[in-house]
């Protein structure tokens, strides 16, 4: 579908990746409405590019389903918002698992789910794309809630795929894996080891386009090493493991 001319909502634009996303959508010609938490940021993001402000949380129900109505009107919904402020095992709570899904996991589900049963059988063109992770495929320690989360969310995005197939709806899972300058690496300022290679913000906003414009299943945004890494963990998952120990994974979290 063209981007130019439609109107795509995107959560979490507060954010670097959100807000790098915005400005290349809006650069392209598409009216863009922005969610988050922080208004101050949406607010000068939105003064810079002629966007909409929607404060919510997708922790709250409510500011979920009036997400939901506004997202009724609009060509394509990026659902981009996420948490990965993972804490160690020992220290997991319920409320940290509750948020952890709510934002991950349940409400890009529910939003996709709404606007794709909206939007199918229509006459235009619409499309969802859901932001997820190379962590959706592997997993690494202490990051149980983002792992599980985004593994949850891949599996989704794979099947409302396969089930919009012939629609006028697509359903895309875009896949970053390490980006230098944005996102929850950057924002935690995570030491990775020597030699491995990030992608940028520009890169995922390039993904982000393909994503609408072409409709695949899955968009990666990793070097290719990652990517077959990825692929071989879900094979092999107890050398994975070791691997991880060996590049020290666990004190790249800061949590030994």
């Amino acid at each position: 579908m063209n981007i130019s001319g439609s109107t795509i909502l995107v959560t979490g634009a507060s954010g670097g990746l959100g807000s790098a996303m915005a400005r290349e959508l809006a650069k392209r010609g598409a009216h863009l409405i922005l969610t988050a938490r922080r208004e101050e940021i949406l607010a000068s993001l939105a003064e810079d590019i002629g966007a909409e402000v929607v404060v919510a949380d997708l922790a709250d129900r409510a500011d979920v389903e009036s997400l939901i109505d506004r997202a009724r009107d609009v060509d394509v919904i990026v659902l981009n918002a996420g948490i990965g402020s993972d804490t160690s095992f020992e220290s997991l709570t319920a409320d940290h698992i509750d948020r952890s899904i709510d934002v991950n996991l349940r409400s890009p589900i529910q939003m996709a789910t709404a606007f794709a049963q909206h939007k199918v059988g229509s006459a235009a063109p619409a499309a969802i794309v859901l932001v997820g992770s190379l962590s959706g495929m592997a997993a690494t320690p202490n990051t149980e809630m983002y792992n599980a989360t985004k593994f949850g969310l891949r599996g989704f995005s794979l099947s409302l795929a396969q089930d919009l197939d012939g629609t006028n709806v697509t359903a895309t899972l875009v896949a970053p894996s390490f980006i230098r300058d944005a996102g929850m690496f950057a924002e935690g300022d995570v030491d990775l080891p020597t030699g491995v290679r990030f992608k940028n913000p520009d890169d995922v906003s390039a993904a982000i386009v393909k994503a609408i414009e072409n409709g695949p299943a899955e968009v990666y945004v990793s070097p290719i090493e990652l990517r077959l890494g990825a692929a071989f963990s879900t094979i092999a998952p107890r050398i994975s493991a070791r691997v991880m120990k060996a590049v020290g994974a666990r004190e790249m979290t800061g949590r030994q």
